[in-house]
């Protein structure tokens, strides 16, 4: 096929990938099936704090089809394995050895104890149930507070401590900024609010699940992960495996949303059994164990103070932060409170900022990055306690905001967190976001309704966001004591018959990378989108990578894959001119053909590659191949930003709320398929909201999940969500030369403080300051009856 004129990036084209997706005709993890394969099961501790008496398995190894029973000793006699942390925030960071089976102690209700190896899934599961352990219980620790109190009890004894790590910024001392105890002093309003945020699990489509293939040259690891590349360099690094004989396949993957980018004791477990049985092997888990056993994302308490003058100028901002990590660490946990601490300050101009967070141990399953990790509990603090100040200075909550937000003509600026922010233009995003949403007309209808003393109140709810996002540049991260680099690679391989193939380290699962990739690629190649094959999620055909999550695909992926195209025209425009016989001076190139300049002499790029793989007359000395590869590690982050409005009505008398209109103008940058930025629009708000009004993980006092299945734990479906007004402006990011900006995270990030701030602001008159999320129809009736009191 030859390229048309039209341009791809833009263009919204439906996604390649969905056909096999839609259909079913792809390969999941739990897909695969190979020869002589056993199948694991894995014994978790009903306990959430208990030393472990015996743990007999002799009846299990007896039941019929059982291969091998093993415990946390048997795969780790010496006790030297344990999962990895790439984000020691401090010095002085504790970080607790996690077994891949728990040996001696279980520190949270679901922790594996031991796995059986069987001929099938329902024999392992059976051979469970003659699993006989015998534990000693131990006091749960669950709050956080608590955890940190003296004279508690400590979950790991060899650091007499419950606490984990505590990380300060302080403007005054980074010189970004004035000293905010000075600014609280001089302060004339101060506002002081706890906010809480809620323990959320990911309920990704896929629950997690691994292969492994001992038998070859090569350990063949197939995982439902995110992260292919670094799963494969920390694998090799826990286990001591020589990093060149282990290969990791993420095949199609069922979603993440920040859940599949840990290394997992279920990963190495399901390897070190297939070492030793010397068969394949694979794991996959039941969506009750997936939910309390994966990581859970959220689960901060949050204290902030901000102040201002009388005529609403922000003077200042304080917030002190519990981070709850559960009773290990996750990959990347300790710093995903960091990525909110530069983003409290959100699109305000303030001029003095101290933040610090303490991270907590607790008897529960660990936390990690989930959508937005640490940018939804920022802009939530913020967007909330703007919402307070406003009642305070007896402001419009958006004219607070107008007043204090970065003007368009003031970027690049550089904030009291020490971020520069590159572009941006808040003004046009909320004037449009208040046109398609009628805000007076409903400012008008609301006093209406208060007035008559209605049952039915309605509330308005704001949200002006910005997050940073395109996780990099590597030099920052280093700066923050991160384990790795923010870097992207890609190649692309030129084939004789004219086709492209394009090799990414940014591994989809879900996206629509794939289709994204092919539009950039044709535009810039000159190719049809048809005649682009996008390759990822092998770290042996994909060797290069730092994979996906962070809204980095796009402005990090992306951006190394417009580099490696630069490098192929540059390679091609030498043979150009030899088969044009002009200077390669005279050599332009456009629309996928090399012309000599004034004439109507030309080849196409596609003839190029046949030239080339021929070889039978190329320029002297030229080496034969138009292959070429880049990697692309940015300057600086990528600013998204945007205003959600959103009118809620709430029943007094029931405390049932309902969403009646939900506007949303987001600025992504440049937008290479609208299609893909709607879809990733809707899914965030989705999520946003569903924290907002239905979702919490919930332990009894025993330590036990509480909410371990969807008939416990509500996550909503389609018929839950309002109808949403979507739309855009368009301010390009100066960081990469295609102009965007991230989108994954970014309704996540805007939707819950829109939604809660317009329950409190329905509510405000009746006396009502806050109410805690999920803002069920309970808790809401409650903070009414609080209220009137």
């Amino acid at each position: 096929m030859t390229a048309t004129a039209e341009p791809e990036v833009g263009k919204a084209r439906l996604r390649k990938e969905d056909e096999r997706l839609i259909t079913g005709r792809t390969r999941w993890t739990d897909n695969i099936t190979l020869p002589g394969m056993l199948h694991l099961a894995v014994l978790r501790s009903p306990q959430a704090h208990a030393r472990i008496v015996s743990i007999d398995t002799s009846a299990a190894r007896e039941m019929p089809g059982v291969i091998a029973v093993f415990t946390g000793k048997d795969l780790d006699p010496a006790g030297e394995i344990g999962l990895p942390c790439a984000w020691p925030v401090t010095p002085d960071m504790k970080h607790p050895r996690r077994p891949v089976l728990a040996a001696d102690k279980v520190n949270f209700a679901g922790e594996g104890v031991a796995v059986v190896a069987a001929r099938s899934v329902a024999e392992a599961q059976d051979a469970l149930e003659a699993v006989d352990v015998e534990y000693e219980d131990l006091p749960v620790v669950l709050d956080m507070e608590a955890a940190l109190a003296e004279g508690t009890t400590v979950i790991h004894d060899d650091l007499g401590t419950n606490e984990n790590a505590v990380w300060v910024f302080d403007s005054s001392e980074a010189g970004t900024g004035g000293n905010v105890q000075q600014a609280i002093s001089d302060a004339e309003v101060t506002v002081t609010r706890r906010f809480r945020q809620q323990r959320l699990i990911p309920a990704f489509m896929e629950p997690r699940a691994t292969v492994v293939d001992p038998t070859g040259p090569q350990l063949t690891v197939w995982s439902s992960t995110q992260i292919p590349h670094i799963l494969r360099v920390m694998t090799s690094l826990t286990l001591g495996l020589p990093e060149h004989k282990l290969r990791v396949i993420a095949p199609d993957v069922g979603g993440g949303f920040g859940g599949k980018i840990g290394v997992l004791p279920e990963e190495l477990m399901t390897l070190l059994v297939a070492r030793k049985l010397g068969k394949p092997v694979k794991w996959n888990e039941s969506r009750s164990d997936c939910m309390a056993t994966a990581h859970h994302g959220r689960d901060q308490i949050q204290d902030i103070t901000i102040t201002a003058t009388r005529d609403g100028t922000i003077t200042g901002l304080k917030v002190d932060l519990l981070a709850d990590m559960g009773a290990y660490l996750g990959v990347v946990a300790p710093g995903v409170p960091l990525l909110g601490a530069f983003m409290f300050n959100a699109i305000y101009k303030i001029p003095a900022y101290r933040f610090a967070c303490t991270n907590v141990f607790t008897n529960k399953t660990i936390t990690d990055a989930y959508r937005g990790a640490g940018r939804p509990e920022a802009t939530f603090a913020i967007e909330r306690i703007m919402d307070e100040l406003a009642v305070e200075l007896d402001m419009d909550p958006l004219a607070l905001r107008e007043k204090n937000w970065i003007k368009h003509e003031e970027f690049p600026y550089t904030t009291v967190a020490g971020l520069t922010y590159d572009s941006g233009n808040y003004e046009a995003a909320t004037q449009r976001a208040k046109q398609l949403f009628d805000y007076d007309g409903l400012r008008r209808e609301q006093q209406a309704r208060r007035a008559s003393n209605d049952a039915v109140q309605l509330g308005i709810g704001i949200s002006t966001y910005t997050e940073m996002c395109g996780l990099a540049p590597s030099r920052v991260l280093g700066s923050l004591a991160y384990g790795a680099g923010g870097w992207e690679h890609a190649a692309i391989r030129m084939l004789p018959t004219g086709k492209v193939e394009v090799v990414t380290g940014a591994s989809a699962h879900g996206q629509g990378h794939e289709t994204a990739w092919s539009q950039i690629v044709a535009d810039q190649l000159g190719v049809a989108f048809e005649d682009v094959e996008v390759l990822h999620g092998d770290t042996q055909i994909a060797p290069k990578g730092m994979d996906t999550y962070g809204s980095r695909s796009l402005t990090v992926g992306g951006t190394a894959l417009v580099l490696a195209a630069q490098r192929v025209l540059d390679k091609a425009k030498p043979v150009a001119a030899h088969m044009l016989e002009c200077s390669v001076d005279d050599i332009e190139f456009a629309g996928g053909k090399f012309a000599v300049k004034g004439t109507d002499k030309s080849v196409g790029i596609q003839d190029i590659a046949l030239a080339v793989f021929a070889a039978h007359d190329l320029p002297d000395g030229y080496e034969a191949s138009l292959d070429s590869d880049a990697t692309f590690d940015p300057d600086n982050f990528s600013y998204p930003h945007g205003t959600h409005l959103c009118a809620t009505e709430v029943d007094t008398e029931t405390g049932r709320v309902s969403i009646r209109s939900y506007v949303c103008v987001d600025d992504v940058g440049k937008v290479v398929n609208p299609l893909i930025v709607e879809g990733q629009v809707h899914g965030g708000l989705a999520q946003g909201i569903a924290q907002a009004l239905y979702e919490e993980a919930v332990h009894d006092e025993s330590g036990t999940l509480t909410t371990g299945t969807f008939a416990d734990y509500y996550l909503p479906s389609a018929a839950d969500m309002p109808t949403f007004v979507t739309d855009r402006t368009e301010t390009p990011s100066t960081t990469n030369p295609l102009g965007v900006k991230g989108v994954g995270e970014a309704g996540t990030i805007a939707s819950t403080p829109a939604v809660v701030n317009a329950i409190v602001d329905a509510l405000r008159h009746m006396g009502v300051a806050d109410v805690e999320m999920p803002c069920s129809p309970m808790r809401v009736w409650q903070a009414i009856q609080a209220g009137a009191r």
